[in-house]
């Protein structure tokens, strides 16, 4: 009978959450919304690029006096520049509109600045003057110099390679961190999702004073565990919903390109598991805690009290992300790192960055998994002597009291 019950309370819970329209809204905003969050960002960066690519290949008339004598005529020329004779002139061509721009050239142009008199063409469009300047400048330095391999490193034209060992076993760069980093975005979301579901859930009846109804025909326990349960399986149907555009698009890259490979993205199975098992061990942790809210208190808006700092502890360790990724031996990082409510955040950065010990690894997963269950065990008793609290909080020391009668008995 009480599996019956169980099956029937996860069955209804489910099926409850996912007919709602809002359900489907709110889970489908999050990929749409980052999708056109990064295509916004390509197109950006393209156009950025683009712009500074002109702005370097601007041909722009210009005239200019150069007191270093690095500036060839037959160089300057090749740009679209001249050289001017009297500054004061080329100045007044400037603003008559007769010439673009008019660079003047200090006798050391490591010591002093580069002077650049140009006619207004926009906000944005101005830098093409400063780019031209400076790649005259360039151009002329290199020619100078006369050797290729002396002026591309002289200016900086060199690439590296870099191949860094952990132990034995080489290391992937910040690309090993990218999903590491995408289990803690998740993380985030389903959380950031399920958390008003999960109180909707355990305080719905409650403020509907429904709940002795219910009661009369399933376990308190059985209940909230049908429900926790249920809560599960909508986060499990919210992962698939916002890793199927990730994977529908690996595989049309992949049918299109077959020849591309995600070489680029280093997967270490270690470094996901652990990520994968904090994320576990989190939402067991923040579950337990908001049923044991919505046990407690009689409605939603009682509940939203405790709720916002609650989800505000979530957030607090990205205020010390920069402590947390370049001192991980700090004392408020390993603060973070082992109070409960802040692990889980904590323990994900610094495992994306490598810088979560084994050891230490294992005592955050044994701590969220053991103090998740502790808690649960706790809001399932709360529960049971706090679901008839309609009008009032329940009382924590008569709950967790020895021989205390359920509410309303």
């Amino acid at each position: 009978m009480a599996r019956h019950n169980l099956g029937t309370v996860i069955g209804f819970e489910f099926s409850r959450t996912v007919r709602k329209p809002r359900f489907w809204l709110a889970t489908l905003a999050i990929p749409v919304v980052m999708a056109l969050v990064f295509g916004l960002v390509f197109i950006s960066s393209m156009a950025s690029s683009d712009s500074a690519d002109a702005q370097s290949e601007a041909q722009i008339s210009f005239a200019y006096t150069d007191a270093s004598g690095l500036i060839r005529p037959e160089t300057a020329a090749a740009l679209g520049g001249q050289q001017a004779t009297n500054p004061s002139e080329a100045i007044e061509a400037v603003k008559g509109g007769e010439l673009d721009a008019y660079f003047a050239y200090p006798a050391d142009p490591h010591r002093e600045p580069v002077e650049v008199t140009g006619a207004d063409r926009g906000l944005f469009d101005n830098g093409a003057y400063e780019a031209v300047a400076e790649e005259l400048l360039v151009t002329a330095a290199q020619a100078e110099i006369g050797n290729p391999a002396l002026a591309a490193a002289a200016a900086g034209e060199v690439s590296v390679e870099s191949t860094i060992y952990r132990g034995r076993e080489v290391t992937g760069g910040f690309s090993e961190a990218i999903a590491p980093l995408m289990v803690l975005v998740v993380f985030f979301v389903v959380i950031l999702l399920l958390a008003n579901q999960m109180l909707a859930s355990t305080l719905e009846e409650k403020e509907n004073r429904v709940t002795e109804m219910i009661l009369t025909t399933v376990n308190p326990t059985t209940l909230i565990i049908g429900k926790i349960t249920a809560v599960f399986m909508v986060g499990a149907v919210q992962l698939l919903v916002f890793l199927s555009p990730v994977i529908i698009g690996a595989l049309l890259a992949r049918s299109a390109a077959p020849a591309v490979e995600l070489s680029g993205l280093h997967l270490d199975p270690w470094t996901m598991v652990v990520g994968v098992l904090l994320l576990v061990g989190g939402f067991v942790l923040f579950t337990g805690v908001l049923v044991g809210i919505g046990a407690v208190m009689p409605t939603a808006k009682d509940a939203g009290v405790i709720f916002g700092p609650l989800m505000l502890l979530m957030f607090v360790p990205f205020y010390a992300a920069s402590l947390i990724v370049s001192d991980p031996g700090a004392l408020l990082v390993q603060v973070f790192t082992y109070f409960p409510l802040t692990a889980p955040v904590t323990a994900m950065l610094r495992n994306a960055f490598g810088t979560l010990p084994p050891l230490g690894a294992g005592i955050v997963i044994a701590e969220l998994f053991l103090a998740g269950i502790l808690v649960l065990r706790v809001a399932v008793h709360l529960f049971r002597y706090g679901s008839l609290a309609y009008s009032h909080k329940l009382n924590l020391r008569t709950a967790l009291g020895r021989g205390a009668a359920p509410t309303g008995q």
